[in-house]
């Protein structure tokens, strides 16, 4: 069973985020502020954390990091701050998905869903190799012209789908159905774009590019040929 923590100070909303987790067959473990969360996460394991930005002894960007500092685990941002500013600024910091109030309850169950499916380790990992580029995705390790690079769950899952498909074009439609396993429509599509943007800045250099856009189209994984 899937574990979660909801990490939201209106105890009727995070009631029913409980409530609505827990009918999809999760365990949905409530905070109601930015102490007691990291008490939890440094207590318990989870799988996914909920994350309100405005919090009453904290702001959720900052509990975001300190989250990452003591586990890997993957985070959605909930929360009534809308501006496009915010919304980016949640993605920079590695967040999995940012939902805002007000919203369906059916599309955040959805997008908890993606978000868990996204997160599971791949079942056949590989070495990969190319150019500067070297990948092993059963160590989940990586490195540019012999040094080591930090690339976080999401980047490495968009690396194997592009290096599985080498010279094809994949549609942003695509790559968000293959990445999160669910109805493209589900999900955010600023995600997808800080995320590839964020790997080819610690994967490319000026003379080695690996992925070419296709404006308005997608990308396609060029490797030898980049």
């Amino acid at each position: 069973m899937k574990h979660i923590l909801v990490v939201e100070d209106d105890t009727m909303l995070n009631s029913g985020l409980c409530y609505n987790l827990e009918l999809d067959g999760y365990q949905a473990v409530p905070a109601y502020n930015a102490a007691t969360a990291l008490e939890k996460i440094q207590s318990e394991s989870f799988d996914l954390a909920i994350l309100d930005v405005n919090l009453p002894d904290g702001d959720g960007f900052e509990v975001c990091k300190k989250i990452r500092a003591i586990r890997d685990i993957p985070v959605i941002f909930l929360t009534a701050r809308d501006l496009e500013a915010d919304v980016m600024k949640g993605f920079d910091l590695g967040a999995d998905d940012y939902v805002t109030k007000p919203f369906s309850i059916n599309i955040f169950r959805k997008k908890v869903a993606a978000v868990l499916k996204r997160s599971e380790k791949q079942e056949s990992p590989s070495l990969y190799s190319c150019g500067d580029l070297v990948i092993d995705f059963d160590k989940l390790t990586a490195f540019v012209g012999g040094k080591p690079i930090i690339l976080t769950p999401n980047e490495y899952k968009i690396l194997k789908i592009f290096t599985g498909n080498p010279g094809i074009l994949l549609t942003r439609q695509i790559l968000l159905e293959k990445l999160y396993d669910v109805d493209a429509d589900f999900v955010d599509e600023h995600a997808l774009t800080v995320n590839i943007n964020r790997l080819r800045s610690k994967i490319e250099t000026g003379d080695r590019k690996y992925v070419h856009t296709v404006y308005g189209m997608g990308y396609v994984w060029v490797g030898d040929k980049g």
